[in-house]
């Protein structure tokens, strides 16, 4: 007890020592809710976010552009995201796109546009010539000598890119009286969302942990921070208002474009995931890369993230595989490592440790409960068996149009098990259990 007769606080911020009342210790307020991909991306973040959306208040966007993309299928409506958060879909939602975010205006109002890339955007930023949508609120001669100037140093950079600049100032002056009525000071709406009366807000990670910037497989990677440091630089929030942070993770590995992928399978089993997954791009188009399971590289992206929950996706489509390999270590030079390697060419050295599950070879895709799994579907445990260095827990996801969602939490002491069955049908969830 402190002189004044007040409890002090364990998290008081005076030091020891000091005189006087050090019981205060300001309120937290409300904890946003984060979704954030935890492997190369098209995870199936957007379904995630679209069934936590349906009880949310708030669905945030904190950084990446629109080269992301998100598929959505509601009442066999399908909705391709790239800009906007998922979780716009539901009327009741307030969508906010914070200052981490880069914007390309057209694509805001259409959310068709191709060829999305936004490393240009980031890099001006980091040179303190990026323009952003305060300086296009305010005084627009200013802006336009700005955006002039911006214009003259790319041209000299790519002497071949050709930029209409008095036409593209002609549509953005267009835009802003379009967009004036959305913006608001961003500080401030996160500030007082987080301490106003109580609401439930979600931020939708775009990308993945593996295309972070710092932490994701470099160069191969996206211009942001796509891990959970991005949510508060990206929508001005401290950390302590950082509340459950749910990892979603395909029941195989995906990847788009180059860059090292230790667990590919460049065979039938590639193909065979690729074909019955449907792994093309949302937003380039692209056949995606696909092999087993990672567990090393989920665990990487666990210690950055902190997840305290994981979303396992597209279970069935592994229904007809006779054996199922799920990644569990990584050898280099005939050595063990006990990390995650940083280096590129290191990581195209790695000689990946399976452990063989016996398939379940029959057709999940009409289950609705646990119960109604084969067997070898209920057991599927990444990986076989616990050991100290990995995860573990039951496997379950939506199966195709429709099913189940496991969601697992994720106890101190670094495992995983079973915690949450959702009922997903493309109309929404049906029934929650907690086990």
């Amino acid at each position: 007890m402190s002189e004044s007769g007040c409890q002090e606080a364990p998290g008081s911020l005076e030091p020891a020592g000091v005189e006087g009342n050090h019981g205060f210790s300001p309120p937290i307020g409300n904890r946003v809710t984060v979704v954030l991909g935890a492997q190369w991306g098209d995870e199936g973040k957007g379904k995630v976010v679209d069934l936590i959306a349906q009880d949310a208040n708030i669905v945030c966007r904190c950084q990446g552009g629109n080269n992301a993309g998100h598929t959505v299928v509601v009442d066999s409506v399908e909705y391709d995201f790239h800009l906007l958060p998922s979780g716009i879909i539901n009327p009741k939602v307030t969508a906010f796109i914070g200052n981490g975010v880069v914007i390309h205006l057209p694509g805001l109002f259409e959310e068709a546009e191709k060829n999305k890339g936004i490393g240009p955007v980031y890099s001006a930023k980091a040179a303190r010539s990026g323009l952003r949508i305060c300086d296009l609120m305010s005084d627009f001669t200013q802006f336009s000598q700005r955006y002039k100037v911006l214009a003259q140093q790319y041209k000299s950079m790519y002497p071949t890119l050709e930029i209409d600049v008095e036409g593209e100032l002609l549509r953005l002056k267009d835009y802003v009286q379009r967009v004036k009525p959305m913006v608001r000071d961003g500080v401030h709406f996160m500030y007082e969302a987080l301490h106003g009366p109580p609401k439930k807000i979600l931020v939708e990670g775009a990308n993945a942990a593996l295309l972070d910037i710092d932490f994701g497989t470099y160069p191969f990677v996206t211009s942001s921070n796509c891990t959970v440091g991005g949510v508060c630089t990206g929508l001005g929030m401290p950390p302590r208002n950082v509340g459950e942070v749910y990892g979603v993770v395909k029941a195989y590995t995906t990847r788009v474009g180059i860059g090292a992928f230790p667990s590919e399978q460049c065979n039938e089993i590639g193909e065979l995931l690729q074909t019955r997954g449907k792994e093309v791009g949302v937003t380039t188009g692209r056949k995606r890369r696909c092999g087993w399971l990672d567990l090393v590289l989920i665990k990487y992206a666990h210690m950055i993230n902190g997840f305290t929950a994981l979303a396992l996706t597209k279970l069935d489509i592994l229904d007809v595989m006779d054996e199922i390999k799920v990644g569990v270590a990584y050898k280099v030079d005939n050595q063990s490592i006990p990390h995650f390697p940083a280096n590129q060419e290191v990581l195209h050295r790695v000689e990946v440790q399976y452990e063989t599950l016996p398939g379940w070879k029959s057709d999940t895709s009409a289950a609705r409960t646990f119960e109604e799994l084969p067997e070898n579907a209920q057991n599927y445990r990444i990986a076989h068996q616990p050991m100290p260095s990995l995860f573990w827990f039951h496997v379950f996801s939506w199966l195709g149009g429709g099913g189940l969602c496991l969601v697992a939490r994720c106890p101190d002491n670094g495992f995983l098990y079973s915690r949450v069955f959702i009922l997903i049908t493309d109309f929404g969830v049906d029934w929650v259990v907690v086990v």
